[in-house]
């Protein structure tokens, strides 16, 4: 063991040289004084190496992360450069594999013996550790994108990330596993405390190894708090670091409910923690929840889940989710594309050319066939391709991008090809009851048939509905998956290939799960249907208090709402817009509403308008949206959720643009009201004086005072809404 360790430390050391790293310099450990939610952080992205050698540094500004690699590679720390928070408590190994049944180790060190805090003093007493796989050598690059993303559509930022990637590289001397080489992947981003984890395996065995699982970070965090007694469910998680995955399902529509490979556990060691049974959680490990279980053959490369830890520095819920919706702005640009679409219910060819007619009229930019359309993409014969080839071509001429709707879960195809439950051994168990597996022969035609239909065709845009790949199948004929060891995996493989296919390829993806961090644009804000079946007056205000909710970690863009123009399960008159002309004012106001929000709805019916007077309600709408779209997709500040009993409203904050903020505030009442409204403007970085209009009407300036308010006094219309825009002063 002395002798690898000791080759392994010459190796470490002339990568060092041959790398060429900097040398870190200790200014770089100062407190950040930029608050990167309103002013770029100069700082850019670095990978850096300690004087003496021993350290390799990720560091931006923001975020500060250090690995000792001698005599083998151990993350020593991990520091919030805003606030000086240590987040690391105890080194602990780098990654762990699960193979043929049995765990192994990479990296780490040990002799650690306090574990509720670490010295820099104590890391060079630690000593090389059980691992069964040792470092060798790293290397160096610049960020690479995830996907080669394509899009015509309106999207306000195509840049991608940038900052700087470093890699671990991993061999075992053991029999069993020697052949496999195993590489720890890290990535720091500029601009940003964010940080992405993920590990590849490359088999060079001379046979198949069964890869069950990949849990690709182990972090002892410092804990959120301490408690004599309680149990790990009950206790708080520790708050400065925010972990997300592209693990993520079950048709939640928000991401900490599809979860499903973000783990805080128990950590035995930590001997020294008030909870008298070692119950804190405050280790964190990231692996999906059922083992992937895959067989893996010679030549063959497996990637595990890839992991983003964004660092936070407040309690404050509109503070954290601010972050949040930067980090998907910076990782997945894909979901601030946001064309303006219709929901088509089609009966015949002739209904989707007179929508596309008026779609291009009202400057709506897309339009999708619905679900009970007379589209069907799982039709690929020569006639159907070559009439959908003809209409999207008709649609593409008007300057109008076209797309449809699928239905993959809640459906029955047969014995054969549905997903088996485990229990019975027969079809059935799965989310939905009976719904079809995606690795059968069925399963694996429906992507090919998608594929070749949107290729043919020029559809842009894929509205998915399912499948939810937490599904698992005890099949072991069908052609995707071995059996019920690997199906959860593979389905997931399947799924999101079929999102990285269509993400490259110019393809729009409504989705209803949570595969944004593999190529999906938007998913539902959240909602019960049957409330579609209420009166226009309950819709508007259960659909603000959708809106409320669904934006507190999700940009504009990423969420979608419903408004049914026709009966969508029932209810009475008063539950549609049809016909229109007959209900314009509500027909505006829920327009405004989503628009106001900068949020596209689900407008499903056979049309967008009825009447020259509709026609030009729904065209002030659109026209409106389009001159404020910038900031109308910008970050929502929540001022007041709908209650129906006085004013609500929301606040965009952008001060990169020159429309810094715009208000919209709604009065459910039957009369007008006066209100003084306080605008938190700290976000718009304005913060000794602001201009603030009301409508089109000539601007005002406020003094901001010390807690970053200005105080407006405002008249909002019964039952109606105003609107108010933020500039700097003139």
């Amino acid at each position: 063991m002395k002798i690898t360790a000791f080759l392994l430390i010459i190796v470490c050391f002339t990568r060092i040289q041959a790398q060429n790293l900097s040398v870190w310099n200790t200014k770089f450990d100062q407190k950040n004084e930029t608050d990167w939610l309103v002013s770029p952080v100069q700082e850019k992205a670095g990978i850096y190496r300690s004087q003496d050698g021993k350290d390799i540094i990720l560091y931006n500004g923001l975020v500060k992360r250090t690995f000792r690699i001698s005599p083998d590679v151990a993350c020593i720390d991990f520091k919030n450069l805003t606030t000086g928070q240590q987040l690391l408590r105890a080194v602990k190994p780098e990654a762990r594999l699960m193979i043929n049944g049995k765990n192994y180790n990479i990296g780490g060190l040990s002799g650690q013996k306090e574990n509720g805090y670490l010295l820099p003093e104590w890391v060079d007493q630690l000593i090389l550790s059980d691992s069964a796989f040792h470092f060798t050598n790293y290397i160096l690059g610049e960020i690479k994108p995830e996907l080669h993303w394509k899009t015509s559509m309106w999207t306000p930022d195509k840049n991608l990330a940038t900052g700087k990637t470093i890699t671990f590289k991993y061999k075992s001397s053991l029999p069993e596993v020697q052949g496999l080489q195993v590489s720890v992947h890290y990535t720091i981003y500029d601009g940003i405390p964010l940080l992405s984890k993920s590990v590849t395996i490359q088999n060079t065995t001379g046979g198949s190894v069964i890869v069950d699982q990949i849990v690709n970070e182990i972090l002892a965090v410092v804990e959120e708090e301490s408690a004599v007694v309680g149990s790990p469910e009950k206790m708080a998680k520790p708050n400065g670091i925010y972990i997300e995955n592209n693990f993520a399902f079950n048709n939640a529509m928000r991401y900490p409910l599809s979860d499903q490979a973000t783990h805080w556990k128990v950590d035995p060691a930590y001997t020294s923690q008030v909870n008298y049974d070692f119950q804190t959680p405050c280790l964190l490990e990231v692996h999906p929840n059922i083992n992937m279980g895959v067989s893996l053959k010679k030549g063959e490369k497996l990637e595990s889940v890839r992991t983003y830890e964004l660092l936070q520095d407040n309690y404050d819920r509109e503070r954290k989710g601010l972050a949040i919706r930067k980090m998907y702005r910076k990782i997945a640009p894909w979901i601030t594309t946001n064309p303006i679409f219709m929901h088509l219910v089609s009966k015949n060819d002739e209904e989707v050319m007179t929508a596309i007619d008026q779609c291009a009229a009202m400057g709506y930019e897309a339009l999708i066939l619905s679900f009970g359309s007379h589209c069907n993409m799982e039709d690929t014969t020569a006639a159907n391709l070559k009439k959908w080839k003809k209409l999207a071509d008709y649609a593409h001429g008007k300057q109008v991008f076209i797309g449809s709707y699928s239905l993959f879960s809640s459906r029955k195809i047969s014995d054969e090809d549905d997903v088996i439950d485990p229990n019975t051994g027969k079809p059935g168990g799965a989310f939905f009851g009976n719904a079809p597996c995606m690795g059968s022969k069925w399963g694996l035609n429906y992507i090919e048939k998608l594929k070749i239909f949107m290729t043919y065709t020029g559809f842009n845009i894929f509205e998915n509905d399912g499948p939810y790949p937490g599904d698992v199948c005890a099949s072991t004929t069908h052609p995707g998956h071995e059996g019920l060891h690997d199906s959860q995996w593979r389905q997931m493989e399947l799924q999101k290939g079929l999102y990285h296919w269509c993400n490259e390829n110019g393809v729009y993806v409504n989705a209803p799960d949570w595969y944004f961090l593999d190529g999906t644009n938007k998913i539902g804000l959240g909602y019960r249907e049957v409330n579609f079946s209420l009166s226009r007056d309950q819709q508007k205000i259960l659909n603000r208090q959708n809106i409320f909710d669904a934006t507190w970690n999700e940009t504009p863009s990423m969420v979608w709402g419903f408004v049914p123009l026709v009966k969508y399960q029932g209810g009475n008159a008063d539950a549609v817009l049809e016909p229109l002309s007959e209900h314009l004012d509500a027909y505006e106001q829920l327009m405004m509403q989503y628009y106001g929000a900068g949020i596209q709805a689900c407008y499903r019916g056979p049309r967008l308008y009825d009447t020259e007077e509709t026609r030009n309600t729904v065209t002030k709408v659109i026209t409106w949206y389009k001159k404020y779209r910038l900031i109308l997709n910008s970050d929502i500040i929540h001022l007041g959720r709908a209650d129906g009993r006085d004013w609500d409203g929301i606040m965009h904050v952008n001060p990169a643009l020159k429309h810094k903020g715009l208000i919209m505030l709604y009065n459910p009442l039957k009369q007008e009201i006066m209100r003084s409204v306080r605008l938190p403007v700290y976000y718009t970085n304005l913060h000794n004086s602001v201009s603030v209009r009301e409508k089109e009407n000539i601007a005002k300036t406020y003094k901001v005072s010390r807690n970053y308010e200005v105080v407006v006094a405002v008249k909002i219309p019964a039952n109606s809404y105003t609107w108010l825009v933020v500039e700097g002063e003139k």
